[in-house]
């Protein structure tokens, strides 16, 4: 009987395993096969090239994803050419002399701390020569910048858990599209797409695609739907749902306007493998095409009203 029970929990525990992608370490080999993924064409004829800013620092939660995915983005948009590619950890980067350099940033996997969730507080309470009010009007500041960098026509890229990044913000919630709420544990998942005719995801097959990663759930700004949405999940599919859910189709990327920027989230994934799948590879560098307007696609906001009516639909 104890030998049934201990052979029970062996399986149990690697069927558990299965639906995990376990990390490794980012190497060489890695990074050819990246390079040998990305796409091979830009796929846009503008002739400018941008600078592009990818930002990496987390306070809270560690992604090991996090250098996967700002190698992954930094091969494809050099590899097409239409990007010269800038890398930081460092918050003064959101000063405004510093954001005047770029056309547009990546936020990449940016967890702060919580409950307070300002990734900018984090970092500067680390400045012992700060008092608390001078340390709060300063994060303050540096999110008010990011807002106004946005909102007078840059672009802003959020992968994954770069949208924790001030996640108690009201503000660039509304910037963002949502703020995040919480995750089931990682699973496979079939994510599909909301119109396959849509430009920005016509490098996927139809019937989407499958992968293992966290299936995010989103609060606040999220139910306003002031975005375009891409990709979808289907809630009933999912293991581990910590309430019941009135709307069964989740958005987990969209696109939408800022002002006059533009904004593309991805939450497609928390796992470097999920990088391994080159129509992904071309769907972060056409949204790195949106965000700097050398992709004009739909991206009007289906609103709180689309509830109920048909919002996914095939036409190939």
């Amino acid at each position: 009987m104890k030998k049934t029970f201990v052979l029970f929990t062996l399986l149990l525990v690697a069927q558990i395993k299965a639906q995990e992608a376990e990390p490794f370490v980012l190497t060489e080999d890695w990074l050819s096969k990246i390079e040998s993924l990305a796409p091979a064409s830009s796929g846009t004829q503008d002739s400018e090239v941008k600078n592009l800013l990818i930002f990496s620092l987390h306070t809270g939660f560690e992604h090991w994803t996090i250098p996967h995915t700002e190698a992954a983005v930094k091969i494809i948009a050099e590899k097409s050419g239409k990007f010269k590619v800038f890398t930081s950890k460092d918050i003064s980067v959101f000063k405004k002399s510093n954001l005047k350099k770029y056309d547009a940033i990546v936020l990449n996997n940016n967890c702060s701390i919580g409950p307070k969730r300002d990734l900018f507080w984090d970092a500067l309470e680390k400045d012992s020569s700060l008092s608390e009010k001078a340390r709060n009007k300063r994060a303050k500041q540096l999110e008010t910048n990011l807002l106004n960098y946005v909102k007078k026509g840059h672009g802003l890229m959020v992968v994954h858990g770069g949208i924790v990044m001030q996640n108690n913000s009201k503000a660039v919630s509304e910037m963002v599209g949502g703020s995040f709420d919480y995750h089931p544990k990682q699973q496979a998942i079939h994510i599909k797409l909301v119109d396959d005719a849509h430009p920005m995801v016509r490098c996927f097959d139809p019937s989407g695609f499958k992968h293992i990663d966290e299936p995010y759930f989103f609060k606040n700004a999220y139910f306003d739907y002031n975005f375009r949405p891409l990709l979808y999940l289907e809630a009933n599919k999912l293991d581990g749902l910590r309430k019941e859910v009135p709307d069964n189709i989740k958005y987990v990327s969209w696109i939408k306007k800022y002002g006059k920027g533009r904004v593309f989230y991805s939450s497609p994934s928390h796992n470097a493998q999920s990088l391994e799948n080159p129509d992904l590879l071309q769907y972060y560098l056409n949204g790195l095409h949106y965000i700097t307007g050398s992709l004009d696609c739909d991206d009007s906001p289906i609103g709180r009203n689309h509830i109920g009516s048909n919002t996914v639909k095939s036409s190939r």
